[in-house]
């Protein structure tokens, strides 16, 4: 869909595809994940799949990790209201692109779409397998690599060229943080999901973007990349085994 998407802003097709279609394309991955695993595993490794999509069951601590972004968003603005003297726009966060204002409906809109749809098939398909005899880490830089290519599109109708860099080690850091947080929790797609979608909430807001908000919780992902690294250790970037699948 963000092809089709990115034809159409650059003017090479004339097509009536609403921009508000962007939010499907989160499901590319999840729809692959589907179509490969029933494909190779049959229905029981679909049942397994959507298993892991909806796994809850995790400890306090790996739930208030998957919030959070929210959580040091509200940290943020408080320290923010004594520096700068007001409080930060919430309501602003509902304000996503190509979207009404949906207010805290956003979060479900992200956690939904590029929450479940990214991660079903980033973390809940593709890396337990590319963990299967490698470093969690080399798995990871693999799938970044894959990952950076497939949102490759959004910089001809979404963003701006000159961001490139910053996103790419901004996407880098993330998905070790995933890798993380997916390892640690037990390969729960769900947990993944959960931060993703809130992450995106509080700083993908069209006027979170350029705000210190976000440039503060970006900075802070990248930081907590470094040390799950440097702490965790390329081999599996968690103090748990790597979850890994054979099919």
């Amino acid at each position: 869909m963000e092809i089709p998407l990115a034809l159409e802003a650059r003017g090479l097709i004339n097509a009536p595809i609403p921009f508000a279609a962007h939010y499907l394309a989160a499901y590319g991955p999840l729809l692959a994940a589907f179509v490969v695993t029933g494909l190779t595993a049959g229905r029981a490794g679909l049942k397994e799949l959507c298993g892991r999509m909806f796994e809850w069951r995790a400890r306090l601590g790996w739930w208030l990790v998957a919030f959070a972004p929210l959580l040091l968003y509200a940290l943020l603005a408080v320290v923010l209201r004594f520096i700068q003297g007001q409080w930060s726009d919430l309501a602003a966060l509902g304000q996503i692109d190509f979207l009404p204002n949906l207010g805290v409906g956003a979060l479900f809109v992200w956690i939904l779409t590029f929450g479940l749809g990214e991660e079903t098939g980033w973390r809940g398909f593709a890396l337990p397998r590319l963990q299967q005899g490698r470093s969690a880490l080399s798995a990871t830089i693999i799938l970044w690599f894959f990952g950076a290519l497939w949102h490759l599109p959004l910089f001809f109708y979404l963003y701006d060229a000159i961001i490139i860099v910053g996103f790419l080690l901004g996407l880098l850091a993330g998905a070790i943080t995933f890798t993380w947080l997916y390892n640690s929790a037990g390969g729960s797609i769900l947990l993944v999901a959960v931060w993703h979608g809130a992450f995106n909430f509080v700083t993908g807001c069209v006027t979170c973007k350029t705000g210190v908000a976000a440039a503060v919780l970006s900075t802070l992902v990248m930081v907590w990349a470094v040390v799950v690294v440097l702490w965790f250790k390329p081999a599996t970037l968690a103090r748990a085994d790597k979850q890994v699948l054979l099919k």
